[in-house]
């Protein structure tokens, strides 16, 4: 099956899947089916083979269990994936948001923009109605006041007049459509900073709201909000955690299905941390909301020492200054958006997180935690925090080891498993468990795991491959761990849902990737071009007319004076060669060698010996 065919096959299921959830009364999103088929495939239970193209049974069963989960209105699991959904798709940083928020204002304000921009006034009427026009359109588009509030629109003309009358309008329909809409942008800007110049000397500010004193007010009270939600969420989180470890230690003999304990956890789990990036994002906002106040008041005392009651000023001193205060104040307005997504955000999380807290109530909680300690996270946390619990790197020194002594950055290491321990996943069935990395940090193939004690160090190094590899089996369990615990590098088909847009594509095989490199000649097969190919009969008509035509012509050359007689010299030189002379000869002269015999030394009839000496040397004369 090609790849076309099997995105339209996954495309039908998908739909398929959505109409009979529609025909039952549940509305779903195909991101949602998208992810629910992805993940009752990647399920071991389910006994689907990726690897082999399903058959019509297989797509009937998938179809019937992506249902079945579907509709489960009772199922935590669902609810937490839900919950990843809504968050995914509706969450993103800081500076989307603002660059959606202002897509959408300009779209909203094309149609006054381009009634302006195409004016083709001539009349007095027309004009006037070309400058209300241009009124409306600054209102609209600073957002300081209703267009339909007679005195905000006088206050804006008055202010616009000072800077744009009304007999200017001739010079600015010359202008081409691009620099009339630069033109208006600039015109917003400066009739902005001059009305917030009024409002703060008492002369005006019709319609304008105070922003500062709003998001003073709105900030602490969204910031207690998220806090009393968090604090919630984590207690209802952390009576889970003790109940399933009291069932795995056998202390509770009786009581709820253990997997809908474990998915309740993870879903409270899932529902903290959504919180807290949106409590990080409050906190920014009120960081950027102190630096805007900062930026405004200096604004405004420069521009009340450079007008100084005067009764004109130079527009290049002024007009930057107004500007600026419009850009000060529009950063006001992009705070009291993000804080008002962020608000919208946190409230339409809770209902995801309805069904475990009717499922477990306190009337259900109290007996079955009675005679167990319910502990905090940082109660766990504080139990070992001692010396003896530290990690020995010295004895296991085949790993390496970071500490917060010994490591910069500490406190910024990119945790796996969003710090949860890894051994608790697998050893105890999916157990969240937070991690203590005060006691040592494994740096392992370029990643970095936290445990909650050294003996869990001690067994996950034993064999580190098949830890890592059964939580990603545990995930495929539990499908809505894979956006919990960050795991999109082990499952490739997985994407978080907000890239998913796409949903036909539902299973693929990871992708092996590496670095590699090759080296190829510049030109491995020599060029043959002939210049004088030409491919047009036209041309080739033209150049045979030519031909044709120099055959009726005579060539004639012609001589000037100045290459009369003349001709290409050559000269040859005679190089120097190499040379020598002797002044002297040389000369030597030979010593004679001087040369002794000694006579009588082997003796003779006489009984003593005499021994006589004869110079042999021959005179200089004689040599």
């Amino acid at each position: 099956m090609s790849r076309a065919q099997a995105e339209s096959v996954i495309k039908n299921i998908i739909r398929e899947i959505a109409q009979e959830c529609a025909s039952k009364g549940q509305a779903v999103s195909e991101t949602l089916v998208a992810f629910m088929v992805k993940a009752v495939v990647l399920n071991p239970d389910n006994s689907f083979n990726v690897d082999r193209t399903l058959t019509k049974d297989d797509v009937q069963k998938l179809i019937k269990i992506c249902v079945d989960r579907l509709l489960d209105s009772r199922s935590p699991s669902l609810d937490t994936i839900k919950m990843q959904v809504y968050f995914d798709m509706n969450y993103t940083s800081r500076s989307d948001f603002l660059e959606e928020h202002r897509r959408v204002l300009d779209q909203r304000l094309q149609p006054v923009l381009r009634e302006i921009t195409d004016s083709r006034a001539r009349t007095r009427e027309e004009l006037d109605s070309l400058y209300r026009k241009i009124v409306s359109a600054i209102l609209l588009r600073s957002g300081l006041g209703s267009p339909t509030d007679i005195a905000v629109v006088r206050e804006a003309t008055a202010a616009l007049q000072s800077v744009f009358p009304q007999t200017e309008l001739g010079t600015f329909m010359s202008l081409v459509k691009r620099d009339k809409e630069r033109q208006l942008n600039e015109l917003t800007l400066i009739v902005t900073g001059i009305r917030l110049f009024n409002k703060d000397c008492g002369k005006g500010g019709e319609g304008i709201d105070d922003l500062p004193a709003i998001l003073n007010e709105a900030i602490p009270a969204t910031t207690l909000n998220l806090d009393d939600d968090i604090n919630k969420t984590c207690s209802i989180a952390f009576k889970y955690t003790s109940l399933i470890e009291a069932i795995h230690q056998g202390q509770i003999k009786e009581g709820p299905p253990l997997y809908l304990l474990i998915d309740s956890s993870i879903n409270s789990r899932q529902h903290e941390s959504f919180l807290r990036t949106l409590r990080n994002d409050v906190i920014s906002c009120a960081q950027h909301v102190e630096q805007l106040q900062n930026q405004l008041a200096a604004r405004l005392e420069q521009l009340q020492a450079t007008v100084q009651s005067k009764t004109a000023v130079p527009t290049a001193q002024v007009y930057p200054q107004f500007i600026s205060l419009s850009h000060i104040w529009n950063g006001f307005q992009d705070e009291m958006v993000l804080l008002s997504v962020l608000s919208n955000i946190m409230t339409s999380l809770e209902p995801f997180t309805r069904n475990h807290r009717e499922m477990f109530t306190d009337d259900i909680f109290s007996p079955l935690l009675n005679g167990i300690q319910v502990k905090t996270d940082e109660e766990r946390l504080s139990e070992r925090t001692g010396s003896e619990d530290v990690i020995d790197d010295k004895a296991h020194n085949d790993f390496d080891w970071l500490f917060p002594d010994t490591t910069k950055n500490f406190d910024r290491l990119p945790l796996q498993y969003r710090g949860f321990c890894g051994v608790s996943l697998v050893n105890f069935d999916r157990l969240l468990l937070p991690t203590n990395s005060a006691i040592g940090v494994l740096h392992y193939n370029d990643k970095y795991y936290s445990f909650t004690s050294k003996e869990a160090a001690y067994e996950f190094i034993t064999n580190p491959d098949h830890f890592i590899a059964m939580v990603a089996e545990a995930a495929k369990k539990s499908p809505e761990l894979i956006q919990l615990l960050e795991l999109h590098t082990q499952f490739a088909s997985i994407t978080p849902y907000s890239q998913g847009k796409d949903a036909s594509k539902m299973i693929e095989k990871p992708i092996t990737k590496c670095e590699m490199g090759t080296q190829t000649d510049t030109h491995l097969v020599e060029s043959n071009i002939a210049k004088s190919y030409e491919w047009n009969e036209w041309e080739l008509r033209r150049k045979a007319i030519k031909l044709a035509n120099l055959r009726t012509k005579v060539t004639n050359s012609q001589q000037t004076n100045l290459s009369n007689m003349r001709r290409d010299n050559i000269t040859q030189v005679y190089l120097p060669k190499e040379q020598s002379s002797q002044t002297k000869k040389a000369g030597y002269s030979i010593v004679p060698r001087s040369q002794t015999y000694l006579v009588g030394l082997r003796g003779g009839c006489s009984v003593t010996t005499e021994m006589t000496k004869v110079d042999l040397t021959v005179d200089v004369d004689q040599t």
